[in-house]
């Protein structure tokens, strides 16, 4: 099963940029029996996704039923996001049979009451959410670039110790977010992409490897910027992508039966892994024939990719790519100086310079009203995965 889905009140919200300062009243109608005597929280986009703030405790009536009502300040008005947990993440509401899923939304452009009903506590659930195709490759595998060890993960087809057959491989970073829950991290709960769920489901399967991030998100940053800019002038990109392309894909060609030709090799992030994406398969076009390129973080970039963009020299293996953007519509950031960026037209002029540079094959996916995070990447892969798979097929041996 994939594991998806989205909550959503009062649909067909206008793009509005102003913010409301509205009550909101929310009444809870029912709750699953368990864990009757836990409080119940209410957090969203007005509290910065705290899931455990004491002042947005829902009041329990006698009915059983659970209510509050709180002045919302700042919050845009075509969009208030919001979920229910009872103090963490790993006790986030869930629907009936245990999945994840986004937020509930609401328009706020005047005082609003919604009445909800809690399908499911996540917790009475099995924490980890892996296909039994997930296994641990390595848990410290050795990065002589970086001199430092890093788990992977492997997906494996279920047929693959039953049959000869070779497979494609898909690289990809931020292993903990792309199989498990119990692994993944995010703004609005830990949901992660299903990927195990979308390859277990397709017809024709690949090998998905996937690398841990660092533990600590800071220095996460340096290994996913390529080049040197004035907020981080030390990045380990360079080094990241070497590991990548000339370590663990030998090692990987070498211990499973892959397609190991640049046709049957894709590399795919998202935000800043889809910027350290977007550079690997121009540093490296000659191993990476499929590129997936989800949401990337360009606009914090300083303008390299761009730079780099318009002063390429491996044209002619970069001309025979195959390229995926993927991004939002609201996938909008606030700069240091107040300014908004907007991922879909930073995405269209980057295109547009790649095209122009060497013209490789490339589709792009825009997604109305999208926003920046896991459970969007989550909803878009499925069709990068098709797409891969398909120009795999096209390919000759």
């Amino acid at each position: 099963m994939i594991k998806r889905g989205i909550y959503t009140l009062f649909t067909g919200c206008l793009p509005l940029l102003g913010t409301a300062q509205h009550t909101l009243t929310v009444n809870v109608s029912g709750v699953p029996p368990s864990h009757a005597d836990d409080p119940i929280y209410i957090t969203g986009n007005f509290n910065s996704w705290n899931p455990a703030e004491e002042h947005l405790v829902l009041e329990k009536h006698a009915d059983g039923s659970y209510g509050i009502s709180v002045l919302l300040k700042d919050v845009p008005s075509d969009r208030l996001e919001f979920k229910f947990t009872r103090g963490d993440w790993k006790t986030s509401e869930c629907t009936a049979d245990g999945w994840l899923v986004g937020p509930r939304l609401a328009k706020l452009n005047r005082d609003t009451t919604i009445t909800c009903l809690i399908d499911g506590w996540r917790d009475d659930f099995p924490a980890s959410t892996a296909s039994s195709n997930v296994h641990v490759l390595d848990s410290a595998f050795y990065i002589p670039q970086l001199d430092r060890h890093r788990k992977i993960w492997i997906y494996l087809p279920e047929d693959y110790e039953t049959s000869s057959e070779r497979y494609p491989v898909l690289y990809m970073h931020d292993g903990q977010h792309l199989f498990d829950e119990a692994t993944s991290q995010g703004r609005i709960g830990p949901i992660e992409w299903g990927v195990d769920e979308v390859v277990d489901a397709a017809a024709t399967k690949c090998i998905v490897v996937a690398i841990n991030h660092q533990a600590d998100y800071k220095d996460r940053v340096p290994e996913f910027y390529f080049l040197p800019n004035e907020d981080n002038p030390t990045v380990e990109g360079p080094q990241y992508l070497a590991f990548i392309a000339e370590t663990l894909k030998p090692y990987v060609d070498a211990h499973y039966r892959t397609l190991p030709g640049k046709a049957h090799t894709a590399l795919a992030g998202s935000s800043m892994g889809g910027l350290i994406t977007f550079y690997g398969g121009l540093a490296y076009p000659e191993i990476f024939g499929a590129v997936g390129i989800f949401s990337p973080s360009i606009w914090l970039d300083h303008g390299n990719i761009e730079n780099e963009l318009t002063t390429l020299t491996n044209i002619a293996n970069i001309h025979t790519q195959r390229y995926y953007f993927y991004a939002g519509t609201s996938e909008n950031r606030r700069k240091p100086d107040g300014t908004f960026v907007h991922m879909n037209t930073d995405v269209q002029r980057a295109i547009g310079l790649l095209r122009k540079a060497a013209d490789p094959q490339i589709e792009l996916s825009v997604r109305e009203e999208g926003r920046h995070g896991a459970l969007y990447w989550r909803e878009a892969f499925p069709a990068f995965y098709q797409w891969f798979i398909a120009g795999a097929q096209k390919a000759v041996y």
